[in-house]
């Protein structure tokens, strides 16, 4: 049986900051709307307190996140561990979408490295923190991080990337808006 935890204390933290990976998963309101999971990683997220959390989120494929939180802010946040200890972490909440030029924002940014695909930040508030067993996540090796992400924006520039983003985000692909052109 898991345990539900009041809230992300220093241990949890610590935890959670050595988790290569960790996943996303948000849903639009309609009944027949796609479920959106999506995998983070890289230096990019910041635990603001014990019921707070952020994240740089980058240029990507798609802005179903963004586009999700948007129209309701349901979101659950999973960190599980790969190595010789199972765990699995979930961070339930509520999240929001801070864009350039805001406090929040440069704030967040502030405390990663700099990388050319960042285009927004991810703030949730979280409501509920809960850990279970993971014993049937498998257990592998960490390699490295992609510099492929960072090499894309780079090889595109900023106008590139603008032209990228009003091409495939502006729209979640159930048509619900993502980021503002």
């Amino acid at each position: 049986m898991g345990k539900v935890f009041d809230g992300i204390d220093d241990a949890l933290a610590a935890w959670i900051r050595t988790q290569p990976v960790w996943f996303v998963a948000t849903a639009p309101l309609a009944a027949d709307g796609r479920v959106n999971v999506s995998p983070r990683g890289l230096d990019s997220l910041s635990i603001l307190g014990p019921h707070r959390i952020a994240w740089v989120d980058f240029t990507g494929s798609g802005v179903e996140t963004i586009a999700h939180l948007r129209e309701n802010g349901r979101i659950s946040v999973m960190f599980c561990s790969f190595d010789k200890r199972p765990r699995v972490v979930r961070l339930h909440g509520t999240g929001r979408v801070v864009p350039p030029g805001e406090p929040e924002y440069d704030d967040v940014v502030a405390r990663h490295a700099p990388h050319p695909s960042t285009r927004a930040v991810v703030v949730v508030e979280v409501t509920r923190v809960s850990d279970s067993c993971g014993y049937g996540v498998p257990v592998m090796d960490f390699v490295g991080e992609r510099d492929l992400l960072r090499l894309g924006a780079e090889k595109r520039g900023p106008d590139g990337l603008a032209d990228y983003r009003a091409k495939h985000n502006a729209h979640s692909i159930d048509g619900l808006p993502g980021l503002p052109t």
